[in-house]
């Protein structure tokens, strides 16, 4: 049994303990659900998700316009096809899942409302110990479990990123972050500032100028955009042909891939022309006379950061059409009325948003412990970006990000999967990983290369994660096209492997 000393009576009088624990009904947690009891029947699991419903991240984010910024082919999951356009709104998602839910009876296995404080592993009982709270009861419940399965997402679901800029307090009018948005927020007719470059600014933008007095979306340097019609010619041919949805799916997830494995080669090899291409197509929309080197050039390279995709050139066309409009420019200070930028400019508003990113969440806020020591992830050395060094039973899901997160949170099921029916068959109770001979000298570097990917949630976050070794064993890739291939041939009797 657990050590239960330090904890209080009433939470260990009502453990209730599962094989395997997954943290999270996002779309990692729901996939995690589904593969357990198609690849693993008679597992018994839990699901602990802290919000009211599943969904993850199509929950949270309820700002007008909320969509998908990879498409559903890639997105969606491999076992469930998807029939509608490429691009998909939250609402759809959350559609989507519940269907997955519903026609694999996990809504059972589902735990909502229930916040996750502290996970304990104890090597004398090899087993986790997690404390949670009721969020609807306030109650405190312990679980245990013998397997870990992180499936939470990589930021903090209750407040985003908003940097201080100075006279924040003397702005008359309201700062809102979309991650938080109100739902009374009356902007029809209003001058809107949308700080901010990204996925999220691309999506709101175009949702609400229409209504909004006029929108200006500031951005302090330029993001790389790509413009194309929401609609995929290939499913529609082969629904005019009747070709059954699963096949569909499979057949355009395939092309989808292969089209973006190029793409990604092709960024890497020749980043200059691939740049061109790109800003081409915004001058396709914004024409000739527009400022596409002041406003839509950036100063890195291709997919160094994520390339926001616009459906059927939304954004553009609000941007043609004069209800939207676009600074660069930097932020001196907010002022009662608007903001001052370093230029000397000032911006008038009304609602000011800020679309600046998320806060990196390591593993859920949650306070982890080995054996009653204080776990810290920066001092562990990542394993193909999903298990840590000294860490035993736990796997993390954290997606790609050059392709579909799910892609991803797929194989890592597989493997956990995998991994579980080995451990059964050893009659082993716990697995961790660990640097063999030949990695002892090994240098160990941040989690990922700042010159291959550095978005802003990385950058500030970088000190909280994990290492990364110079094998590719010892790191996130982010190669969906080797993983595919590589993590199958995975083996479990590896001397990365340490079980018990």
């Amino acid at each position: 049994m657990p050590d239960t000393a330090t904890l209080p009576a009433t939470a260990a009088q009502k453990a209730e303990h599962f094989d395997v624990l997954i943290v999270g009904a996002g779309i990692s947690g729901v996939g995690g659900a589904y593969h357990l009891t198609k690849q693993c029947p008679g597992t018994s699991f839990v699901v602990l998700e802290s919000q009211e419903s599943f969904g993850g991240t199509w929950l949270t984010h309820r700002y007008p316009g909320i969509r998908s910024d990879s498409d559903l082919y890639t997105f969606g999951y491999r076992f469930k096809p998807w029939t509608s356009a490429p691009i998909a709104t939250a609402a759809e998602i959350l559609a989507y899942m519940g269907e997955v839910i519903d026609e694999n009876d996990l809504g059972r296995h589902i735990r909502y409302g229930h916040r996750i404080s502290s996970a304990r592993w104890s090597s004398r009982d090899n087993r986790w110990t997690i404390e949670a709270m009721r969020t609807d009861t306030g109650e405190a419940v312990r679980f245990t479990a013998n397997f870990l399965w992180m499936c939470q997402g990589y930021y903090r679901h209750s407040e985003g990123y908003t940097p201080e800029w100075d006279g924040m307090a003397s702005f008359k009018g309201r700062i809102v972050h979309p991650q938080t948005w109100p739902k009374e927020l009356d902007y029809a007719g209003k001058k809107v500032v949308v700080i901010g470059s990204g996925a999220t600014a691309a999506t709101l933008i175009p949702a609400i100028a229409e209504e909004c007095g006029h929108v200006t979306l500031l951005q302090r340097s330029p993001t790389y955009f790509r413009a194309a019609r929401n609609a995929d010619d290939l499913a529609d041919t082969l629904r005019q042909l009747q070709i059954d949805e699963s096949w569909i799916h499979e057949i355009v997830r395939r092309k989808i891939l292969r089209d973006q494995s190029v793409f990604t080669r092709r960024a890497f090899e020749e980043p200059d022309v691939v740049a061109k291409e790109l800003l081409g197509g915004v001058r396709a929309h914004l024409g000739p006379d527009y400022d596409i080197d002041a406003h839509f050039t950036p100063t890195y390279l291709p997919w160094r950061q994520r390339i926001a995709f616009v459906p059927d050139g939304d954004l553009f066309k609000g941007i043609r059409a004069g209800h939207a409009s676009v600074v660069t420019d930097e932020i001196e200070r907010f002022t009662e009325t608007g903001i001052r930028l370093k230029s000397g400019k000032e911006l008038e508003a009304d609602i000011i948003v800020t679309a600046t990113g998320f806060n990196l969440n390591v593993l859920g806020d949650i306070e982890f412990m080995i054996d009653g020591k204080p776990l810290d992830f920066a001092d562990t050395v990542t394993y193909r970006g999903m298990m840590f060094t000294g860490v035993p039973n736990m796997v993390w899901v954290f997606g790609y990000f050059r392709a579909s997160w799910t892609l991803r949170a797929d194989l890592v099921a597989d493997f956990v999967c995998r991994l579980l029916t080995h451990m059964k068959e050893k009659q082993a109770k716990k697995v961790a990983v660990a640097l063999r001979p030949e990695d002892k000298d090994m240098p160990l570097l941040p989690w990922i290369d700042p010159t291959n990917f550095n978005p802003g949630y990385l950058m500030r976050g970088m000190h909280l994660l994990p290492k990364r070794g110079d094998k590719p064993e010892w790191q996130h890739t982010q190669d969906y096209w080797n993983e595919k291939d590589q993590w199958p041939a995975i083996d479990l009797d590896d001397r990365t492997f340490v079980y018990g």
